[in-house]
Parts: C-alpha cells; structure tokens; sequence
C-alpha cells in the first residue's frame, strides 16, 4: 500500500515542482551522455563523440610539444652556462620524439645573449661598455703615428736598416 501512494503521489509532486524527470532522461545507467540528451541521432553522436576524442588528442601533442619546446631551451641554457644536465628535461624530450626545435622568439633571446657575451668578452668590447667617451679611431691613428715615428727614429740609429 506504501509503494502505491508514493507511486500516485511522487509522480504528482514531481510534476509539480518541476523536479528530476528530465536529469534522469539525459544520462544512461551508466551515468553517461546519451544521443537523446543532446537532441542528436545516434550516427551524430558518435561522429561527436570522436571529433572531441581527435581534439582532446590533439591539444595533448600540442601540450607535450610545448613541454618539449620549453625543456629544449632549458638544456641550451644549461650547455650555455656550464651547468648540469637534466634527466628530467631529457626524457620529455624523448616523449616527444627527440626532434624538437626551439622556437623563433627563443632561439632569438639565446643568439642575442651569445652576441652580447661574445661582444662584451673583447677587450674593444670591454672598453665599450665603459662609461667613457673614447674615439677609438683617433686612438688607433695616435697608435699608428707613434709606431711609424718610433719605427724611423729606430731606422736613423740603426745603421742595418
């Protein structure tokens, strides 16, 4: 007698507070989405189904390839600097295949450091960087009158030459 008036009046309250009818259309026994939750036929929701498993693939090879991208750059950083290797960095590039290029904008931050260590490692380059107003062209012509004048007053004395 109980199951026949909470059958008659759970029906009745249901309609009436507009409760959980339609949540238990839209997801299977299993508790998953069915072709009819989304309005679709059963070809449409299957074609869904494996475009969003192509993206979900997608995005993941394309979240590896940045992982492999960023662990490239740390390893060039670290040759660069004389540090360790990490294994770390190694086996995520390996994931990825091993064939992984730095890209642009990075490859570009790395040249330009090596361009300005190798032009601050002169001697030309040290002066440079000095906080001093030198004319180097006029002190390379100072260097060359000096050396043609000490070469003549060497030439006058010396009797060989």
């Amino acid at each position: 007698m109980a199951f026949f008036m909470k059958q008659m009046l759970g029906d009745k309250l249901k309609n009436m507070t507009g409760g959980g009818g339609e949540e238990e259309a839209k997801t299977d026994a299993d508790g998953k989405e069915t072709p009819q939750s989304k309005g679709m036929s059963r070809e449409e929701f299957e074609e869904y189904q494996r475009q969003l498993v192509e993206e979900k693939i997608q995005r993941d090879k394309e979240f590896a390839m940045r992982k492999a991208e960023r662990a490239n750059l740390r390893v060039a950083l670290r040759d660069k600097h004389r540090l360790p290797e990490s294994a770390q960095d190694d086996a995520t590039i390996q994931m990825v295949g091993g064939d992984v290029d730095l890209p642009e904008e990075l490859a570009k931050m790395v040249e330009e450091d090596e361009e300005e260590e190798e032009a601050n490692s002169t001697f030309l380059g040290k002066l440079q960087n000095m906080d001093l107003d030198v004319d180097f062209d006029s002190m390379k012509s100072k260097a060359q009158t000096t050396m043609n004048e000490v070469k003549q007053a060497a030439e006058e004395k010396c009797t060989v030459m």
